[in-house]
C-alpha cells in the first residue's frame, strides 16, 4: 500500500477543522446545557445534570418560548406548504418558454441577494402602510416565501431540465388526460425532490430571523424568542433550549430523509412489478 501524500494529511487537518469551526459552538452549548442548578454561561461547568432541560417545562419569568415554538413550527408548515406547490407550478411553467420568462427568473431570484433585513423592512412598510396588521401570519409569511420559494424554484428548474418527456407522452398515447399524467406519471418520478423542496422550505423559515425581524408583529417566532432572551436571561435554560431546538432540527431532517428514502424504495418497486408483469 502506498503511502498517502503529504497533502493527504493537510487537506484532513484543514477539515477537521472546518468541522470544528462549523459544529464546534452547537457542541459548546450542548455541553454548557447539562450542568447543575448552580451552573453559569461559561466554563468551568458547575455540576452535571438535567436541571435545566426540566426548567424548561417550568413557568419562564421571561419569554414565551412554547407559544413562540408553536408560532414557528406552524409558519413552517404553512411556508413549507406554500413553496411546494409553488415551485412545482414554476417549474412546469418554466418547461417552455413564455413571453417575460426571462425577465421574471431574474426577478425571482434577486430577491436572494437583497438583503434581508431589507425585505423586511419593505414587507413590514407595506402592511403597515396599507392599514393591514402587521403579523407573523400574514406579513411574516410573506416575507419568509421570499426567501424559500427562490431555493424552491432553483431545484425544481433542475428536477425538470434532467425530466424525460417520454414518460408524458406515453401516458397521453394512453389516453391519459393532462391532470392524469401529472398526478400519476409526473408527481410520482419527481416525489423525492418534492421531499427536498419540502426540508428547504420548513428548515428555511424555521430558523429564519432577519425576514421576520420588523414582519412578526407582536408576537415572535422562536429565533425572535431566541435573541430577545439573550439580553435578560442568565443561565444555562437557554442553552438546553438551544440543545433542544437543535436536536428537533435534526429529527426534522430525519423525518424528511426517511420520507424520501421510502418515496425511491417505493418507486423502485413499482418499476420492478412493472417489469415482472411484462415479462
Amino acid at each position: 500500500m502506498e503511502p498517502r501524500p503529504r497533502s493527504f494529511y493537510v487537506l484532513a487537518a484543514f477539515f477537521g477543522l472546518f468541522l470544528l469551526f462549523l459544529y464546534g459552538p452547537t457542541i459548546t452549548i450542548a455541553i454548557l446545557s447539562f450542568q447543575g442548578p448552580a451552573g453559569g454561561l461559561t466554563f468551568p461547568m458547575n455540576g452535571m445534570s438535567l436541571y435545566w432541560f426540566f426548567d424548561l417545562f417550568q413557568e419562564q419569568a421571561v419569554g414565551d418560548i412554547w407559544g413562540s415554538f408553536r408560532r414557528s413550527f406552524a409558519l413552517g408548515f404553512m411556508v413549507m406548504v406554500s413553496t411546494v406547490v409553488v415551485s412545482v407550478m414554476g417549474g412546469l411553467a418554466f418547461r417552455h418558454r413564455f413571453a417575460g420568462s426571462t425577465i421574471l427568473f431574474y426577478v425571482i431570484i434577486t430577491a436572494l441577494v437583497i438583503p434581508s433585513i431589507l425585505v423586511s423592512l419593505g414587507v413590514g412598510l407595506l402592511f403597515s402602510q396599507s392599514g393591514l396588521e402587521v403579523h407573523w401570519a400574514t406579513s411574516g409569511f410573506g416575507a419568509q416565501l421570499t426567501w424559500t420559494l427562490p431555493f424552491g424554484l432553483l431545484i425544481m428548474f433542475a428536477v425538470f431540465n434532467r425530466f424525460d418527456g417520454s414518460f408524458e407522452e406515453a401516458a397521453r398515447d394512453l389516453g391519459a388526460t393532462p391532470w392524469q399524467v401529472l398526478r400519476h406519471v409526473v408527481i410520482p418520478i419527481i416525489g423525492p425532490s418534492l421531499i427536498g423542496v419540502a426540508l428547504f422550505g420548513f428548515t428555511l423559515s424555521y430558523d429564519e430571523f432577519a425576514r421576520t425581524l420588523l414582519t412578526a408583529g407582536s408576537y415572535n417566532t422562536l429565533p425572535l424568542e431566541i435573541f430577545g432572551m439573550t439580553t435578560n436571561v442568565t443561565t444555562p435554560v437557554l442553552y438546553a433550549l438551544g440543545t433542544l431546538t437543535t436536536l428537533f432540527s435534526f429529527l426534522m431532517i430525519a423525518a424528511f430523509l426517511l420520507l424520501a428514502w421510502i418515496s425511491t424504495r417505493r418507486k423502485a418497486r413499482k418499476g420492478s412489478d412493472a417489469g415482472k408483469g411484462m415479462v
